[in-house]
């Protein structure tokens, strides 16, 4: 009976079953409140990296659209971005301050 005077407001049986549903959604429930924000968060993540990729996408079919054209653009794209050569020559790349190789 000392609970019940301590914690009045668990006599009306509508409060106690709020609390008592508030503390299960809390704590025991698959998909509970600490899940919920915890999925939200990863979703925002998600998206973020979705753009980033999205962009990427249209960045890599502007460059392929420009190095498909023929095969000397072709050859032109392989020798400055994967630094291909034939086994008879040297290559020597010219950068800035910043480490970007130079443009012609």
């Amino acid at each position: 009976m000392q609970f019940l005077q301590r914690f009045r407001f668990l006599k009306d049986f509508y409060k106690a079953s709020a609390l008592g549903l508030l503390i299960w959604l809390m704590f025991f429930e698959l998909n509970s409140i600490p899940d919920q924000l915890g999925n939200w968060w990863e979703l925002r993540e998600l998206k973020a990296q979705k753009e980033y990729y999205e962009e990427q996408i249209v960045l890599l079919k502007k460059e392929q659209a420009s190095t498909l054209g023929t095969d000397k653009l072709l050859e032109k794209y392989a020798r400055e971005k994967y630094f291909m050569k034939k086994d008879s020559e040297e290559v020597f790349v010219l950068v800035d301050k910043n480490g970007e190789p130079f443009e012609k």
